[in-house]
Order: structure tokens, then sequence, then C-alpha cells
């Protein structure tokens, strides 16, 4: 980690995040790392007492920001509800090393919407909730894995379900996300010159239905995946045909 570190910040300025497991890697990567634009990021540490008491003091000694990972102590949270009590389990927490907020980036999780729509579905819910949790904790930020949500589905069908994802989780304040760099539409959303069909999607989600008879296929295919997304359709991999 040590090597890594020193090696990509010859060449690169950007915040690194430091992605392992191995806690003692972790404080290696730190020690060496040098803050031009943005602090390191220690990626992640889960809700469960074991992480949260070895890796929250490298984030309070080293000055690094962390991904607070909604993964508890039986795993996986239940519901929208289950990821609230972890988050506030892990701003607790990292208030009392005296983290600052703006350290903190929750990540809810995003599950494949082919094997757990109902998952996809309450990761939604916990972001509706999001701006709760900023009030109690000004600063407090988001993030997450969003091409997570297509795995499992068919390669062509992957990235309109990536942008679709992407462009629900914004509306509800959504600030970073891994994705899939090359996809040229996803980043045209990203950059805000796509905002037709942007509109679209967040007005669906709102429950302004639009009269699919009176749109293009485009917009058609996009309402749908977003339908398929927040659980009020069915996922199958012929949802666009239907």
């Amino acid at each position: 980690m040590e090597w890594m570190v020193k090696t990509i910040q010859e060449v690169v300025e950007l915040p690194l995040y430091l992605d392992t497991t191995n806690v003692e890697a972790i404080e290696a990567g730190l020690k060496v790392y040098r803050n031009r634009k943005g602090k390191a990021v220690i990626n992640s540490i889960m809700a469960r007492p074991e992480r949260m008491t070895a890796e929250l003091p490298l984030a309070k000694k080293y000055d690094a920001g962390f991904v607070a990972l909604l993964w508890g102590p039986e795993g996986m949270p239940r519901d929208s509800a289950e990821r609230g009590i972890l988050a506030t389990e892990l701003m607790t927490k990292a208030a009392e090393y005296g983290i600052p907020n703006e350290d903190i980036w929750i990540d809810p999780i995003v599950t494949p919407v082919s094997a757990q729509q109902d998952q996809v579905k309450s990761m939604v819910e916990f972001m509706m909730m999001f701006k709760d949790l900023q009030e109690m904790a000004p600063g407090l930020q988001s993030t997450c894995g969003v091409s997570n949500v297509s795995n499992g589905a068919p390669a062509d069908l992957r990235p309109i379900l990536n942008q679709t994802y992407l462009m629900i989780l914004e509306k509800f304040g959504m600030a970073a996300a891994i994705v899939d760099a090359f996809d040229e539409d996803l980043k045209a959303f990203v950059w805000g010159k796509r905002e037709d069909i942007k509109t679209l999607i967040h007005r669906d989600v709102d429950g302004n239905e639009p009269d699919l008879a009176s749109l293009p296929k485009e917009q058609v295919d996009y309402v749908k995946t977003a339908k398929v997304l927040l659980g009020h359709s069915l996922y199958s991999a012929s949802w666009l045909e239907l």
C-alpha cells in the first residue's frame, strides 16, 4: 500500500480512496499520503464494533475521510429503517473521535435489481430520508457503487439501469458514486446534458406519471426502467418490451 500510494501520487493530485480490509495496510497508506487537493478516504468502515474501533482512530490520526458502509453486525440491512440506524451508529461513533461530518461519506449499499429488487427500493427510501440525517449532522455526504444495481442483468441493459438509478439517487442528494467512466450517456447525464430525461424521471419519482403513448421510445425506456428500480413493476430481462 505504501508503494501504491507513493507511485500514484507521483502522477495524480486528486484524493485517493484506500480500499482494503487490512487495517495495517490502510495505515501504511495514510502515513505516506500527501494532501494536495483533498484528504485520503478510507473505503470503507462498516457499522460493526470491531471495524469502527480499529479504523476510526486512523481517520482521526491522519485527518482522513471515510466511507461509512451500512453493513452491520448482522450483515446487510433489511430495510431503510435499519439503514438509518446503522448510519446513526457510525455518525455517533465518528463524533466521539472528533471526526468532522464533512469527512463522512454514507454508503447505503447498492444491490443487484436482478436478485434483490426489494433492497434496491429500500436503498431509494433511505436516500429519501437522507436530508433528515444531514440536519442532524450538517456536512454529511453520501456515495455508492451505482453499477452494482445492474450486476446480473444482460450486458446491453446494464447502462440504462445504471443511468436511471444514478438520476433517481441524485434527486435525493447522492453526492458521489462509483460509475462506469466509459459510459458516455451516463457522463452526459452527470454533466447536465440530458435534462429532458432527468426531469421526466424525477417527475415520475414524485408520482407524476407521464402518458407513455405520447413519449418517444427513448424516454419510455427510461420511465419503464425507473418503475422497475422503484419497485412499481417487477424486474425481468424483458422489462423494456412489456
